[in-house]
């Protein structure tokens, strides 16, 4: 299975800010749309950087309460984990485990077109798996 595959499942909306966006205001996107990594573009089609709920809270841990106020860009990493479209899921889930990264940004001609978590890869896998068992089920009991 390839990226594509996941993408058409879940969708190709990506929650992004602009890098002068405060981190408080990361943190209520955050929550309010109840994901764990937003993506910082300037431009909502260009990939600047990436915030997750760790970056949060560990800048949170070093800087204090004062970190909300500051803008996103500060907090934000710019070594930013991609994928394309037509990567295989197997190659992603070497890449997310070799950069311990908990998401992918996917990227086709340098255009931001979804992003993929660890959980939308093992949720493909358990499906994947579980056509197989479907599959050899039938086989080794045929219907009459």
């Amino acid at each position: 299975m390839k990226v594509r595959g996941i993408l058409q499942e879940k969708g190709h909306e990506v929650v992004t800010v602009a890098p002068d966006a405060s981190v408080a205001d990361i943190v209520q996107r955050l929550r309010a749309d109840r994901i764990g990594a937003v993506v910082v573009s300037s431009d909502g089609v260009h990939v600047d950087g990436i915030v997750t709920e760790t970056d949060v809270v560990r800048g949170l841990a070093d800087a204090g309460g004062d970190l909300l106020a500051q803008p996103v860009s500060r907090l934000m990493k710019d070594d930013v984990t991609t994928c394309a479209p037509d990567d295989e899921i197997r190659d992603l889930m070497a890449e997310m485990t070799h950069r311990r990264s908990r998401y992918v940004v996917a990227v086709e001609d340098h255009r931001l077109v979804g992003i993929v978590s660890i959980g939308d890869v093992v949720k493909s896998q358990l499906e994947d798996r579980e056509l197989e068992v479907r599959v050899l089920r039938d086989l080794s009991h045929p219907r009459a």
